[in-house]
């Protein structure tokens, strides 16, 4: 069987854990943070995990990190 390609665009969005868990960063960060409170641009800046729903479709794009 060939190797499977990875996406090269999941792979600067997604990495993963020590314990082969996904994580992703959050959106709505790069503009309009003006209106934005203080509060919700720090909130936005942690990382966190993806949804079970998306594990399995996000872990065939990355298969090799």
């Amino acid at each position: 069987m060939p190797k499977i390609k990875t996406n090269r665009g999941a792979a600067k969005r997604f990495r993963k854990t020590g314990t082969g868990k996904i994580r992703r960063n959050k959106a709505f960060t790069s503009h309009i943070l003006t209106k934005k409170s203080t509060k919700r641009k720090r909130e936005l800046r942690q990382g966190t995990l993806i949804h079970k729903a998306d594990e399995r479709n996000i872990a065939q794009l990355i298969p090799y990190l």
